[in-house]
């Protein structure tokens, strides 16, 4: 049974429609630039004040709950941030997982930025939103666009963020090949790749209609060097082209790939000709701005919600 006081909240994933990466900056970071879109596909936080310490658990059991969750180290920076002694207390935290992990979707991040907006308002964190982002930033360079969301341009590590226009909406199938891949592992065998790590597909990449005249052109440059090891990623590309997508590209460091339609049907058609090809597939859409920041702040400015 539901307890009463429990909320919930949605954590978005998202796509990288371009992702350029530099050569290593003196800190060992790439700089980045990257245009980040959120999906509806999300995972749901059940957040439930209660009395003792700081708890999180998981529907999945593959999903760590100590501090390599990065809703549990969100939990511990904004206690510390509220200048708290000890550990964690007041709230637990039960997490759905629908986002897959390891696949460039975010899926961690977006974990920690809902976890970071509920626990904001029951702890009564007073900061800023840029002081969450800030405290976001420290758990990873994606978890500040979370609190954004929408179409958005990053920079630097994608924590130098800069809202766009919402693009019109797509709906979108993911294609996965089964397994994951490691950030450090992509951007390592981009390294070692050197001038090769200029895309899987040689030519100019897709390209789609974004903004009223403009076009934007889809390329990720860790694409080739993930393929290079992981011809299924290649695979996932081709065979979303042939089920129709307007576009199609491997999202972060993989290993989704998502694939951009116009139209309802035709996403439905795709993802089942994805799944007949041999790939796990996950029919969504993208979704807007104002949809992904009404979860953070209807939430952060809402009483719990009853069940």
């Amino acid at each position: 049974m539901t307890d009463r006081r429990t909320s919930r909240i949605r954590a978005h994933a998202k796509i990288n429609l371009t992702l350029r990466v530099g050569a290593p900056r003196a800190d060992g970071f790439h700089p980045l630039q990257t245009v980040f879109q959120s999906l509806a596909l999300h995972d749901t936080l059940e957040v439930t004040p209660r009395r003792g310490l700081f708890e999180l658990t998981c529907d999945d059991p593959a999903v760590p709950v100590d501090d390599r969750n990065l809703v549990t180290r969100a939990a511990h920076a904004l206690w510390s941030a509220l200048g708290r002694a000890g550990e964690p207390r007041g709230v637990a935290i039960h997490l759905t997982k629908h986002i897959p992990m390891q696949a460039g979707l975010g899926g961690g991040s977006s974990d920690a930025a809902s976890a970071l907006s509920a626990l904001a308002r029951l702890w009564r964190f007073r900061g800023s939103a840029a002081d969450l982002a800030d405290i976001g930033s420290r758990l990873g360079s994606d978890v500040p666009y979370f609190l954004v969301g929408g179409t958005a341009l990053g920079l630097s590590r994608g924590e130098d963020l800069y809202p766009l226009e919402d693009l019109p909406p797509w709906f979108v199938v993911l294609a996965l090949p089964g397994f994951g891949v490691a950030t450090a592992d992509a951007y390592r065998w981009f390294d070692t790749d050197g001038p090769l790590a200029t895309g899987a597909r040689q030519g100019a990449g897709p390209a789609i209609a974004a903004w009223p005249g403009c076009r934007l052109a889809l390329v990720n440059d860790l694409e080739g060097p993930v393929t290079r090891r992981h011809p299924e990623i290649g695979a996932a590309t081709r065979a979303l082209e042939s089920a129709g997508a307007d576009a199609a590209l491997m999202t972060g460091s993989g290993s989704a790939v998502f694939g951009l339609f116009s139209k309802a049907r035709a996403a439905g058609l795709g993802a089942r000709a994805v799944a007949e090809a041999g790939f796990v597939a996950f029919a969504t859409r993208t979704v807007d701005r104002r949809t992904c920041q009404r979860v953070h702040f209807s939430f952060a400015s809402a009483s719990p919600r009853h069940a």
